[in-house]
């Protein structure tokens, strides 16, 4: 498997830009991030063209308004038209979006209904742009209560109904393994809908080795169904990045 360091999380102790040197410096090809705001995209972009290293996902709609409500909708529209702008800046084809928490009146297949009625109203842009929408469902039992779009199933009926190549799933399997477990039973069921991989043990949200997760075999398994893209390591090393690469090297 590849992997990618989130740089929101590893060497968290020196400047963000500099952690694209530290990930180069560790062995790593490419890093993933959060969202864009206030961050330099020139300067990120030169960074990483200087140190050939790829971007593999940012968040191109986060927590601020949820995608589930129909107020948001021209918003997000919107945004995602700006995102599919930063992405050729930065070389980088894909970007999380993330539903949203819980709205007051609605009912969760009205939100999902909404997120649905979102990603389709984009996908003649990111079409054109080729710039791929990776939907993320979360979990609520540890880190995001009161979240309206949870486990594997909600998220493959929505990317399906969508139905465009340009609107797949984020399938963090850290959250997948809080909501509902059998990691590899979920992955073949929704392999068709999977577009980028992520990871972090549990409990702790720690690097694979430290908690209950056989990600060896979970991995394996992945790659038996043909997923070969990058997997983000959206984690915090336990102890520090050095010993949580060594634990990452024996996957």
């Amino acid at each position: 498997m590849k992997f990618a360091a989130n740089i929101e999380l590893w060497w968290t102790d020196i400047a963000f830009l500099d952690r694209i040197n530290a990930a180069s410096d560790a062995g790593f090809e490419a890093v993933e991030i959060w969202e864009l705001e206030g961050k330099d995209i020139d300067k990120m972009a030169r960074r990483l063209e200087d140190f050939q290293m790829k971007l593999t996902q940012f968040t191109a709609w986060g927590w601020e308004k949820g995608m589930n409500h129909p107020d948001n909708l021209a918003a997000f529209v919107e945004q995602i038209s700006e995102a599919c702008k930063v992405g050729r800046r930065l070389n980088c084809s894909m970007g999380t979006v993330v539903g949203g928490d819980d709205q007051p009146g609605m009912t969760q297949k009205e939100m999902h209904d909404q997120i649905t009625t979102g990603l389709k109203a984009v996908v003649p842009i990111v079409e054109e742009n080729e710039f791929m929408l990776i939907l993320e469902p979360m979990n609520i039992r540890v880190d995001h209560p009161g979240h309206c779009l949870y486990g594997s199933a909600p998220g493959i009926k929505i990317c399906r109904e969508v139905d465009s190549p340009m609107v797949k799933l984020n399938w963090d399997l850290y959250h997948m393994q809080i909501t509902e477990g059998d990691l590899c039973g979920h992955i073949r069921e929704g392999i068709d809908q999977i577009a980028y991989l992520q990871l972090a043990d549990h409990p702790g949200r720690h690097e694979p080795g430290t908690g209950e997760i056989n990600y060896k075999k979970v991995l394996e398994e992945a790659a038996r169904l043909g997923y070969s893209g990058y997997v983000g390591l959206e984690c915090t090393p336990q102890e520090n990045e050095k010993k949580a690469l060594e634990r990452i090297n024996l996957l």
